[in-house]
Parts: structure tokens; C-alpha cells; sequence
């Protein structure tokens, strides 16, 4: 088992950037959409909120994508990890 395999290094990576988690268990097109969207979303808050918000309030979309990104890559990564 390669170490980027192990589940608890996906999350940490996952956790550090969005993507990096699918990236590290070779799922690097899911990881990439995972990116897309997180940037999509951070720029759609970020046009339709006022500037009175603040800096989550702002990038609520992406920061929402992304946390959803997060427990999928540690899922994934534990489903290889059994199934090796």
C-alpha cells in the first residue's frame, strides 16, 4: 500500500487543498471538477454578496464545495484502501 494511499493522508491533503485529496488516490479528473467548482462557486458568492460581508461570507460557495470535497476523498481513499 503506497502511503498516498492511506486514508488519513488523503484527509489531510484534502483538508490542506482542495483537490489534492482525489489527486493523491489517482483520481486527478475528479479532484480537477472538485477545484472547478470550488472556484466557480467562491466567484458566484463572491459577485452576489455586498461588500459588507465578510471574507466566508463572501466565498461561501467554494468553501461549501469544498468542505463537501473533503469527506468524499478520505471515502474513496478508505475504498481503496480495502480493497488492496
Amino acid at each position: 500500500m503506497s502511503k498516498l494511499s492511506r486514508p488519513w493522508i488523503v484527509l489531510v491533503l484534502a483538508i490542506l487543498l482542495p483537490g489534492a485529496g482525489h489527486v493523491a488516490i489517482r483520481e486527478a479528473t475528479r479532484g480537477l471538477v472538485f477545484v472547478l467548482f470550488v472556484v466557480l462557486f467562491s466567484v458566484l458568492s463572491y459577485v452576489t454578496t455586498t461588500p459588507d460581508q465578510s471574507f466566508i461570507g463572501r466565498h461561501a460557495g467554494g468553501l461549501f464545495i469544498w468542505a463537501l470535497s473533503i469527506p468524499d476523498a478520505y471515502r474513496r481513499a478508505a475504498l481503496k484502501a480495502r480493497a488492496t
